[in-house]
């Protein structure tokens, strides 16, 4: 257990201490955000804005997981490594992303072939390798049955599995970066989630079906539970960091780089942790934003009009006159509603098991 407190505060320290570094470095080399002339009138001050900051938290996580093992002298196990896995992959598809906008000058990034095509060799590599590395009783990282606080139902076979937990990374992940239009919006949301996968890899360490002693009705089969939990932890420290530097007015902003990450993550842990239709009620922030864009975009083509002012929902607010900060802290306060009733139902459902 002392993996946790180590891995979070770790994360927290170097993103805090990391981010400064990079934001200096970022205006060194002029790599500013592009700021679209369609959004709102109080953006176009953050023109120039370093971004690319999902670098920091990207590294932090890694270096403090690293050093947890170091410090703890515990081995790293294959589900923490491979959340970590797509978590650094989606990332690198996001950092050619942000590069290409900057550096390259193409306000579009990659084009979106390209960069659906990275999104997806990642995605795909995560999901087929997530299969293997069976332990001594047979359970592998992921499983091929539907998840909500635990598997049920028949199994979906590996490919029709394959191509759910890719729905499911490219939805989180472009939901992540839906979410990313405020300053620290989607940083302080992330770190809620990632709270509640720390809690929920203790509560099934605790409860696990590997556990001769506490196995009862309930027990969670998941494999590594506990440094699952280490993860979430890095990640939460990591991201609580850099929301210091990124909240109103941000002196950086986490870029492609740093959703893509973020919502791969998420998704690796709602694999990994059998709570993938969880995730839903858990990141119910990022889904709501994501609806709306869905509803605006839907009502648009079919009937020539718009639902909201603006899409994402975020902006729709501001338009109607909300400031940036007000929009940002009702949106957290849903966020920490949507993360308190997904881990009461998660406690439901163990509490209906016994």
């Amino acid at each position: 257990m002392n993996q946790i407190l180590v891995s979070g505060v770790l994360g927290l320290f170097l993103s805090l201490i990391g981010t400064p570094m990079l934001i200096k470095l970022l205006a060194r080399k002029g790599y500013g955000q592009f700021i679209r002339d369609d959004g709102p009138k109080e953006h176009h001050s953050k023109r120039g804005t370093p971004t690319m900051g999902g670098i920091a938290f990207i590294l932090a996580t890694l270096v403090a997981y690293a050093l947890t093992k170091v410090i703890t002298s515990e081995r790293p196990t294959v589900s923490g490594v491979l959340v970590l896995f797509l978590f650094t992959g989606l990332g690198v598809v996001g950092f050619l992303d942000d590069y290409i906008k900057i550096v390259k000058q193409r306000s579009l990034g990659l084009r979106a072939k390209a960069k659906m095509a990275g999104q997806l060799i990642v995605g795909i590599a995560f999901a087929v390798l997530s299969l293997q590395f069976a332990d001594s009783r047979g359970v592998t990282p992921a499983s091929t049955r539907l998840s909500f606080t635990q598997d049920f139902g028949w199994s979906l076979g590996p490919v029709i599995f394959v191509i759910w937990a890719l729905f499911m990374i490219l939805a989180m992940s472009n939901g992540v970066n839906l979410t990313d239009g405020l300053d620290g919006l989607a940083t302080g949301a992330s770190v809620m989630v990632f709270a509640s996968y720390t809690v929920i890899g203790v509560w099934q360490y605790g409860q696990s079906c590997s556990n001769v002693i506490t196995a009862g009705p309930g027990c969670y089969d998941v494999p590594h539970p506990l440094d699952l939990a280490v993860v979430a932890a890095a990640l939460m420290g990591a991201c609580f960091g850099f929301l210091w530097w990124n909240t109103s007015p941000a002196k950086i902003f986490m870029g492609d780089t740093g959703s893509l990450a973020l919502g791969g993550a998420l998704a690796g842990l709602a694999i990994c942790s059998r709570t993938e239709l969880l995730l839903a009620i858990l990141g119910g922030l990022f889904v709501l934003i994501t609806l709306s864009v869905v509803i605006q975009v839907g009502s648009f083509r079919l009937t020539g009009k718009r639902v909201f002012r603006m899409a994402p929902l975020q902006h729709h607010f501001e338009l109607k006159g909300w400031s940036e900060v007000l929009v940002v802290v009702r949106f957290w306060i849903i966020q920490g509603m949507c993360m308190a009733v997904g881990l009461g139902l998660f406690y439901a459902g163990w509490v209906a098991a016994q």
